[in-house]
């Protein structure tokens, strides 16, 4: 009779031991799940860690050295928000891959909306259809290898007019009686000039300073350059949304007053592509610029013509594609030049390729740039050391996800440090220096076009920069000829600055000053004389 009693009762605690440790081993899971990631040290209340981020500092080495302490993956709080700082190209892997649909929108911060069309301008667009939209249009209408090909006419002759505007320089030198056969540039503008005028003639039909000459072009220009600082000022309201009030330090009317002067600047060639008549037939017209295309798009697409009230979605893509397509590719350039001349080795090795591939007799063509190997490896090193934009635009999460095992809440803020990312001494050997020749071995055979995590200068996943081929191909053809057709060298013994600036973009915090001198046949620079003179007579 007893024995059927203590069984039910062994039964009974069995289960209960058995709840429990199914209770435990639950209660553990989740807290896993919810395990935070490590937050920097210094937090203070109601701040957080702002009071870390220098103004004096490039952000990208305040947050290298956090990682130095905190690990790869650490949390910072910036007043009410909360930022995910990773600096390693697992985790970034994982965030863009795993995670790339939730890390699919951006921060709603004062810059995007002032600056950026309400939000419309590629780079700082929300989550969704538009966003969707737009750069499926910069993609396939303006980026795309077809449509890259069928403007490489303007790209080769911008080439062209910058490298016969610095010979004539070198010719008026010596006409006047200067001592010596050198002339000192600064490089800084000229890579900012040809840029602009490059990608004005994509986007709008005109280069940059033949359409303002003499008119309103410095005062654009400075617009251009404050709406990158302005992107990376503090503003109390994207921390602390009640104080969305607060212009401190007169950021806010700053951005205002920029957005003001660029929108005056796409108004006006609006205008003018207008008074042009009847929209282009895409199909059949042999010349058009992208901004022919938005107007074309726009009037023939209700679901576009629907976001674009008062032209604000055609002047945001346009406006995004001048400014991305002019100041990273200005930037990439000083940083290669600034490199070479602190390596003459290197940039020995790369003028004897020229020779090799090109010879003496004529100027660099851009079919010529796939051979030049090495030329591509300098591009590369560049790039991994010097980022254009170190710190990938700001992702937002849209849902809760898991990272690194980390859980991560909605409406966290996604910092990618890519300069620290690629100088992971794990991935590179000696990574600070600059070894082009990695790239030429068969370990380290990475492109920079989001499919190797180690090196992503222009991002990975649904959001990364959609300029890449462009900025390939225009930084590889300026170098090229310029190293091909000039001896360039430092002014002084003294190596070149390397000293970075602050901002979203990694420039630099001096100018470029260089020395040159033809190192081509006369009769070259004559050719290109005629070659210049014939685009000109042909072009818009």
């Amino acid at each position: 009779m007893g024995l059927p009693h203590i069984s039910s009762a062994g039964f009974i605690l069995a289960g209960i031991l058995f709840l429990y440790a199914v209770f435990k081993i639950s209660k553990k899971i989740v807290a896993q799940q919810k395990r935070r990631p490590p937050e920097a040290h210094g937090c203070w209340p109601v701040i957080g860690h702002l009071h870390l981020l220098s103004a004096t500092e490039p952000l990208h080495i305040t947050l290298a050295k956090m990682a130095d302490t905190c690990g790869p993956i650490f949390t910072l709080r910036l007043g009410m928000k909360k930022a995910l700082v990773v600096s390693n190209w697992k985790i970034a892997r994982e965030c863009f891959t795993t995670n790339d649909k939730i890390f699919a929108s951006r921060p709603k911060v004062t810059a995007g909306k002032l600056l950026g069309y309400d939000y419309a301008l590629i780079g700082t667009t929300l989550h969704g259809p538009l966003r969707t939209h737009m750069r499926k249009i910069a993609m396939h209408e303006l980026l795309s290898n077809h449509r890259l090909d069928q403007l490489k006419h303007v790209r080769i002759s911008e080439v062209e007019s910058s490298m016969k505007g610095l010979y004539e320089l070198w010719v008026r030198q010596r006409h006047n009686g200067m001592i010596g056969d050198k002339v000192l540039v600064e490089m800084k503008t000229l890579f900012e000039e040809l840029s602009l005028n490059t990608i004005f003639r994509m986007v709008i039909g005109e280069g940059f300073t033949r359409a303002f000459e003499g008119g309103d072009g410095e005062r654009y220009k400075k617009a251009m350059r404050d709406f990158f600082d302005l992107f990376g000022v503090f503003v109390p309201g994207d921390s602390f949304p009640f104080l969305r009030w607060l212009d401190l330090g007169g950021h806010v009317r700053a951005m205002k007053k920029t957005a003001k002067i660029m929108d005056e600047m796409l108004n006006k060639w609006l205008k003018e592509h207008r008074e042009k008549g009847n929209f282009i037939d895409l199909a059949r017209a042999k010349e058009f610029d992208f901004m022919d295309v938005m107007l074309s798009l726009v009037k023939d697409d209700a679901e576009l013509s629907r976001y674009d009230d008062d032209d604000r979605v055609t002047k945001a893509t346009c406006l995004g594609m001048i400014l991305g397509g002019f100041d990273t590719t200005a930037i990439a350039m000083q940083w290669a030049l600034s490199l070479l001349l602190n390596n003459p080795d290197t940039l020995k090795k790369l003028q004897v390729e020229l020779h090799e591939q090109v010879g003496q007799e004529r100027k660099v063509e851009e079919s010529d740039v796939k051979n030049l190997l090495y030329l591509q490896a300098v591009v590369k090193e560049t790039l991994r050391l010097y980022p254009a934009v170190p710190i990938a635009l700001p992702h937002e999460s849209i849902e809760n996800c898991i990272v690194a095992d980390y859980h991560i809440s909605t409406q966290t803020r996604l910092l990618v440090n890519r300069q620290k990312l690629q100088r992971d001494p794990l991935v590179w050997k000696d990574p600070n220096e600059f070894r082009p020749e990695r790239f030429l071995s068969r370990e380290n055979h990475f492109d920079v076009r989001g499919q190797n995590p180690q090196l992503v200068p222009f991002g990975s996943g649904r959001m990364m920069c959609p300029g890449i081929s462009f900025a390939l191909q225009f930084v590889s053809l300026t170098l090229a000829n310029l190293l091909h057709m000039f001896e360039v060298s430092r002014p002084s013994n003294e190596l070149i600055d390397m000293e970075m600036g602050v901002g979203t973009t990694c420039i630099r915090k001096n100018s470029l000053e260089i020395v040159l001198n033809p190192r081509l046949p006369a009769e070259v620079y004559e050719n290109l004389y005629q070659k210049v003179d014939d685009g000109k007579n042909g072009s818009s």
